[in-house]
């Protein structure tokens, strides 16, 4: 089943989960893959880390600040990545700071931001997000 949301990305629905987006879905469905073939040990959707605990603040109430990923894969060595699933251009400056935040709170937990492009990607079409930024980033001043 497919929804449009305000963003105007499509919401899918698979195995009765809904997903922010058709790429999403895709690296659920990769991820699903790999846990059947033993390639991977588990992984969890939509983990919750907190970045910074409430407090207060001259006498104001402030609540903890949270970075929810798409994905959290349990490797067979016990290691873990954290995994957003992104559109080129999508990040924002609210977003890098939380990546930075839980990359400083959680050093053993890998961080990776994929994008879903056929022509730069690997044979499914996933690549680092910084990785298509850059291609993207070098492209345009081949034209310039």
């Amino acid at each position: 089943m497919i929804a449009i949301s305000k963003y105007k990305n499509k919401k899918v629905i698979i195995d009765g989960i809904e997903f922010d987006s058709k790429d999403e879905s895709l690296y659920y469905l990769l991820l699903k893959t790999q846990k059947e073939n033993g390639l991977i040990k588990d992984f969890i959707l939509q983990p919750k880390y907190e970045l910074l605990p409430e407090f207060e603040y001259f006498g104001r109430k402030r609540r903890a600040m949270t970075y929810t990923p798409d994905f959290k894969i349990i490797h067979l060595d016990d290691s873990m990545t954290a995994v957003d699933v992104k559109s080129i251009g999508t990040a924002t400056q609210q977003g890098e700071l939380r990546r930075k935040l839980f990359e400083y709170r959680y050093p053993d937990i890998e961080l990776i931001w994929v994008c879903r492009n056929l022509k730069h990607g690997d044979k499914e079409g996933w690549i680092l997000y910084e990785d298509l930024k850059k291609i993207y980033r070098d492209n345009k001043k081949k034209k310039k």
